[in-house]
């Protein structure tokens, strides 16, 4: 049997409502208050594509050997590198073997879809035991424009393998067909959208149905027998036309979150995927249809197996971590789309020795430090000399991984000095519950709401931008761990 055997999910804490948007493009574009409704995800300043699958990542194999994956597969039309391996640097900062198979799916919306079934392709051969997929998103979009309210910021990821399977792969089926509903030119910074009737009526209504036809008849199951009906779409009707189209139940039709989050692109099949396996009950038939110069319909069914499956924070756990940002020229300059004089102190060299990059990667990029074998003291980061000075030995340390071990903040510092995308910055000396320690910068926080003592969770985040060089620098940063009323009350 080979299927899914975990899920993940990360959408980004912030959110934006539809109004502020409409409300402030409104003398120019009074038409978008036909989208004006519910909130979109907001990606923070320091969260990209790659940044968000990672943490989706971790969600989904959180309990699970790192050392029986095989291979780590990343979708994305927003990659930040376009000549670097982005599945290699999230492999990096999961700590995965040196001798995972890395590789990056982009160009079409349903590259989410396409890296999925060349993951269960992988194990159904029998040449990897276990395949992780992971898809995100950073929707740039142009400002006071439909796909600006529309869009959403996220990513989800998908553990493939052949024992404990939660959701057995039953078949898929692809039609690939150039039709151009949008495109990004190469040297643009926007995508170029074609007119909506025709990407509903011709694109959607003609073309998906035919992958539909073609897996249900492969694999002899009837519309009727769907009991979730997965299919990104922003034409909120679709789905329902199709599903009807097929004698699916109504109820079937997979909730798109298209009020509390926004289309999150590449990732927006599994982002529902993996919604829908978060209430799946064994026996369910789950089909995923994802729409992009084409369609790929994918069919799983869930099996007893879905009850033993830890927790995990998945999609509703992300969802419900939320906290509204009404600021929409923030929105706009988080996302490049403002020149603003950030001062001298934002014209530092931000330039990355690779050299130096590569010989201490674990440390940055994998949160890898030292734990002393003679006396047990951990360090970060890791040292030839333990920091125990009752012990002080040399060369006694093996890798010891922090991005896991919740710590807590031992002292801050909240600077209105220091440059950052987000003023103030707020930095300071972590604690671990495994006795190692270091300085580090915070995000997702609250303002006045830090405090000593505060437990924060270690997330992975843009350090810095080399614009000069188009380089992105990342590195792990502490999360505070604000309760959900406080953040709300605040």
């Amino acid at each position: 049997m080979v299927g899914i055997i975990s899920y993940g999910g990360h959408i980004p804490r912030l959110r934006l409502n539809r109004g502020i948007i409409y409300g402030s493009n409104a003398w120019m574009a009074p038409g978008l208050i036909g989208s004006a409704g519910g909130e979109r995800s907001v990606a923070n300043w320091d969260e990209d594509s790659l940044t968000m699958a990672v943490e989706a990542a971790r969600d989904c194999i959180g309990g699970f050997d790192k050392q029986a994956i095989d291979a780590a597969y990343l979708a994305s039309v927003s990659f930040p590198f376009k000549d670097r391996l982005n599945s290699g640097i999230m492999a990096s900062a999961l700590n995965l073997e040196e001798s995972v198979e890395a590789a990056d799916f982009s160009a079409s919306l349903r590259a989410g879809a396409s890296a999925l079934l060349a993951g269960l392709n992988a194990v159904r051969s029998g040449d990897y035991r276990n395949v992780l997929v992971a898809a995100g998103d950073r929707r740039i979009t142009k400002m006071a424009y439909l796909h600006e309210l529309w869009a959403g910021d996220g990513a989800a990821a998908l553990l493939l393998g052949s024992d404990n399977v939660i959701a057995e792969f039953k078949g898929s089926a692809t039609i690939t067909d150039d039709f151009v509903d949008h495109y990004h030119g190469e040297g643009f910074q926007f995508d170029y959208n074609w007119e909506e009737r025709w990407i509903k009526d011709e694109g959607f209504l003609k073309i998906a149905p035919k992958a539909i036809k073609k897996l249900l008849d492969k694999t002899g199951v009837s519309g009727a027998d769907i009991s979730k009906f997965v299919m990104p779409c922003v034409f909120g009707k679709v789905p329902h036309q199709i599903a009807k189209a097929f004698e699916m139940p109504k109820e079937a039709v997979q909730d798109s979150m298209f009020a509390v989050c926004g289309d999150t692109g590449t990732a927006h099949a599994t982002v529902m995927l993996v919604s829908a396996l978060e209430t799946a009950q064994p026996g369910d038939k789950i089909l995923m249809a994802s729409f992009g110069q084409g369609c790929t319909a994918v069919l799983f069914e869930v099996t007893d197996a879905i009850k033993n499956l830890s927790a995990r924070n998945g999609i509703s756990g992300s969802l419900v971590d939320r906290k509204e940002d009404q600021n929409y020229m923030k929105f706009l300059s988080h996302r490049g789309l403002l020149q603003q004089d950030w001062g001298i102190r934002a014209e530092t060299n931000w330039k990355t020795a690779l050299s130096t990059l590569y010989r201490n990667k674990k440390m940055i990029l994998g949160m890898v430090g030292g734990k002393c074998t003679k006396c047990g003291t951990s360090q970060f980061p890791k040292a030839d000399v333990c920091v125990n000075p009752e012990c002080k030995s040399i060369n006694t340390q093996e890798d010891c991984e922090f991005a896991n071990i919740p710590g807590e903040i031992m002292s801050y510092t909240s600077d209105l000095l220091t440059y950052t995308l987000d003023p103030p910055a707020h930095y300071g000396m972590i604690t671990f519950e495994n006795g190692g320690r270091g300085m580090f910068d915070f995000t997702d926080y609250e303002n006045g709401k830090i405090e000593v003592g505060l437990p924060v969770r270690m997330v992975f985040r843009i350090r810095n931008i080399d614009h000069q060089r188009g380089f992105t620098q990342y590195f792990w940063k502490a999360k505070p761990m604000i309760k959900q009323e406080e953040a709300q009350n605040g």
